[in-house]
């Protein structure tokens, strides 16, 4: 299956109920699977959207009713959300985004970039919050992490964002679907179902005692907290005698892959460390690394967003180095394979 297929049927065996999006290139192929899948379900909802901003809204509704909703767009579509997102951070509602991402600033170009990390990773709308960044590298990692996903949102009642690019979207590879929901899923006890036999409620996002306010982002803050302790993951590739490593994720990681095994192949010691979930960052796997090599390269398709982790968490303790490919130009693995090598030789890895 294509990618954005991909993520449609794992995020209908992971029990999704209602998806509600806007086309933009390059994850049509997403809205169109739910559109011809997810409508045929019994109790489930399809909506084509008049807008991005109606489609998180809608997810923002069904979320407050109690379903596992989600909605899906690209770059301008995801700026276009993220008030939304900030909304349902501050009510503390589950829902998953994915985000497709293309070349930016503005209309940019519909080729793949990674462009999105910072809106991403720093929460994207306004207020003191965040979300969960997963970055799949592989059609695989698309159907594994979707299902991820919905658990993650509904376990820690927050929205989680499924960050890929327009190659992990259109290219095809073979899938094996791993998970199916239960028949029933149970519904959250903070739903809202009416108020027959108990007394209404209000979920809102305003209050004007700055006292609740603080007491609310000190609540989330705690969760985040938590988050970080247990459910930050990574890969780790041949990193055990490396002395350079490779920094990367997502597709990126994956066209690095093959130019560390080509310096292996050339007596190089370069390993790479792949962050799964952008936030949490995997800050203490970095410093754990540093520890044996104090060279690291980060490797992205854009102009070195990640950069500013990797240097929160070395403190200092290591030397980064840059290469990046920005505006949708793909990097191939033996441009990688180049830069690598030159680093090498620079700093008398060989």
């Amino acid at each position: 299956m294509n990618g954005n297929s991909t993520i449609g049927e794992a995020a209908i065996r992971a029990g999704c109920q209602g998806y509600f999006g806007y086309p933009i290139t390059p994850q049509n192929e997403l809205t169109e699977y739910m559109a011809t899948h997810l409508s045929r379900k019994k109790g489930c909802t399809f909506i084509q959207a008049e807008s991005e901003i109606a489609a998180i809204n809608m997810v923002y509704g069904a979320s407050l009713a109690g379903a596992r909703a989600m909605t899906s767009s690209s770059s301008p579509g995801i700026s276009l959300k993220q008030e939304g997102i900030s909304y349902l951070a501050a009510c503390e509602l589950p829902a998953v985004i994915v985000n497709m991402s293309r070349g930016g600033p503005g209309l940019g170009s519909i080729s793949a970039s990674q462009s999105d990390y910072f809106q991403a990773t720093r929460g994207g709308g306004h207020g003191d919050y965040r979300t969960i960044v997963l970055a799949p590298s592989s059609g695989q990692e698309l159907a594994d992490l979707t299902h991820r996903a919905f658990d993650l949102a509904d376990k820690y009642l927050i929205p989680v964002i499924i960050l890929g690019d327009a190659m992990l979207g259109q290219m095809m590879e073979p899938v094996e679907f791993k998970y199916e929901a239960p028949e029933e899923l149970p519904v959250r006890s903070n739903a809202m179902r009416g108020a027959k036999g108990h007394p209404s409620r209000v979920i809102k996002t305003f209050t004007s005692k700055p006292s609740e306010l603080e007491e609310i982002n000190w609540s989330l803050f705690r969760r985040y907290q938590l988050i970080k302790k247990q459910e930050t993951s990574y890969e780790a590739f041949m990193v055990e005698d490396a002395e350079l490593i490779v920094i990367a994720f997502g597709i990126a990681a994956r066209i690095a892959k093959g130019a560390i095994k080509t310096a292996r192949s050339n007596g190089l010691k370069v390993g790479m460390l792949r962050p799964i979930t952008l936030w949490p960052f995997p800050s203490d796997k970095v410093r754990e690394l540093a520890k044996k090599t104090k060279y690291f390269l980060v490797f992205e398709m854009n102009m070195g967003q990640m950069i500013e982790d990797v240097q929160l968490a070395l403190e200092g303790k290591g030397e980064i180095f840059f290469h990046g490919r920005p505006g949708g130009v793909i990097p191939t693995p033996s441009e990688v394979s180049l830069i690598v090598s030159r680093l090498c030789y620079q700093k008398g890895l060989k």
